[in-house]
């Protein structure tokens, strides 16, 4: 099947062979004729496997020309990276079509966006917290909208935004067709299209959890810290890690790792968490993307949606303790036909992790050695200590110095005893007990 067996419109067909697109994704060819059909629509595929040309590619063949000011299609996101990278795909395919559009996120001065829509708009795509300012500010109205969509929705709940989604969803037209689009299906997911969805027809392009077939996974057994970044900078010398694409859990742990690895590699490195600005995030990605830095160290804040072209490894510098967030990594290499590889380092503490990864993928985790000549360190951090060290205390790293000793002299100052108020210590020493001015009375 090609892209012109599903009854595309001409301006899209020269959008898609501008691109070099001629083969549709599987969610692509499912989803396309039913979203037509004006269904509410559950798409859970893998990330990387084309979910968001799956929703926009009907959404503009069914979108009419027209020049009222309230947007008629709204796709909400849950950060502002995705944001971008959806406006960027709907951008290629309205190259021959007349379709105003734009992006808003929070971060950014609010006033620029609202003037945005109040010039008019057919598509806004907006994360949660943004899209419900610009709702109170009264310059966007939902009146008018006829396509929802929700991409990454697990996400966005992961992220805390379901109050705002609930409020969101109350707000918007009861008329409408709703589209969802994520690589997991949760509980909380399933609640929301019991609540809001009309009927939804389910795709399922692959079963839950199943990695792509394009991607080599690895691991290797790491005691610590300083041995994975000893084992993480001998990996780094190797040319054939082209484009590197490092997660880590934690913004912390981001920049901690980053002071600790070689000054040869600093040049070519970006980090990226949500303490950095949003200027610094997307030029971060924008250097990665066009090969300026061959490294870039994030957090799972990019491990949703982006479309990061031609990674060629990925690297947990620790085990993601929720399962799908390892699928939502390793699924920014091995895209668009192209073969990648995905290396996870593991600690006595992650191992109950990597079991249960490895039970939602139903497959191992093949385990290779260390590199002999990658140095072991003794020194552990204190929240990568295992509970069943026993007598491995010298393996605890010693952060005191110059002390003596649980047992030493107290210095004067400490060695004074609370004997209570002055005024009593002064009478007990003229009498035999405290008395008050009666007892001096009598005397």
């Amino acid at each position: 099947m090609t892209f012109q067996d599903l009854n595309l419109n001409t301006p899209l067909q020269n959008a898609l062979k501008d691109l070099g697109y001629i083969y549709p994704t599987p969610i692509q060819a499912k989803a396309l004729p039913i979203i037509l059909a004006g269904k509410d629509v559950i798409g859970i595929a893998q990330t990387g496997t084309g979910k968001t040309f799956a929703y926009l590619l009907p959404l503009l063949k069914q979108l009419k020309y027209s020049e009222q000011k309230h947007p008629r299609i709204l796709i909400i996101v849950p950060t502002r990276e995705l944001v971008v990278q959806v406006v960027n795909e709907i951008e290629k395919l309205s190259q021959y079509i007349t379709v105003r559009f734009a992006g808003v996120y929070g971060g950014t001065n609010i006033n620029t966006q609202m003037q945005i829509v109040y010039d008019g708009l057919d598509i806004l795509v907006a994360t949660p917290g943004r899209l419900l300012d610009l709702a109170l500010t009264g310059n966007l109205r939902f009146k008018h909208i006829q396509k929802l969509v929700i991409d990454e929705v697990d996400e966005m709940l992961n992220l805390g935004f379901r109050t705002q989604l609930n409020n969101l969803l109350d707000l918007l037209p009861e008329k409408r067709q709703n589209l969802m689009f994520s690589a997991t299906l949760t509980e909380d997911v399933e609640l929301l299209i019991r609540d809001f969805f009309n009927n939804p027809q389910k795709i399922e392009v692959v079963p839950h959890g199943t990695p792509l077939e394009l991607i080599v996974q690895k691991a290797y057994l790491v005691p610590n810290f300083y041995t994975k970044i000893n084992l993480l900078n001998h990996l780094l010398n190797d040319e054939a890690l082209e484009k590197v694409l490092i997660f880590v859990d934690s913004k912390k742990l981001a920049d901690r790792m980053a002071e600790h690895i070689d000054a040869k590699h600093t040049e070519s490195l970006g980090v990226i968490h949500s303490n950095k600005s949003q200027n610094y995030r997307l030029n971060s990605i924008k250097r990665f993307e066009n090969g300026e830095h061959r490294i870039l160290i994030a957090t799972d804040i990019i491990a949703r949606g982006l479309d990061i072209l031609d990674v060629t490894h990925v690297i947990n510098f620790d085990t993601p303790s929720i399962p799908e967030n390892y699928i939502h990594r390793i699924g920014r290499t091995g895209r668009a036909d192209k073969n990648g590889e995905a290396i996870t380092f593991i600690n006595e503490i992650e191992l109950e992790y990597q079991e249960a990864i490895e039970n939602l993928m139903n497959q191992p985790i093949p385990a290779i050695d260390i590199p002999s000549e990658v140095e072991i360190s003794a020194v552990f951090a204190d929240d990568e200590l295992p509970d069943n060290l026993g007598d491995k205390h010298y393996l605890k790293q010693n952060n005191i110095t110059h002390s003596q000793g649980a047992f030493h002299d107290k210095k004067d100052k400490n060695k004074k005893v609370n004997l209570g108020g002055s005024y009593k210590r002064k009478v007990k020493a003229k009498y035999s007990k405290p008395k008050n001015r009666s007892q001096k009375k009598k005397k």
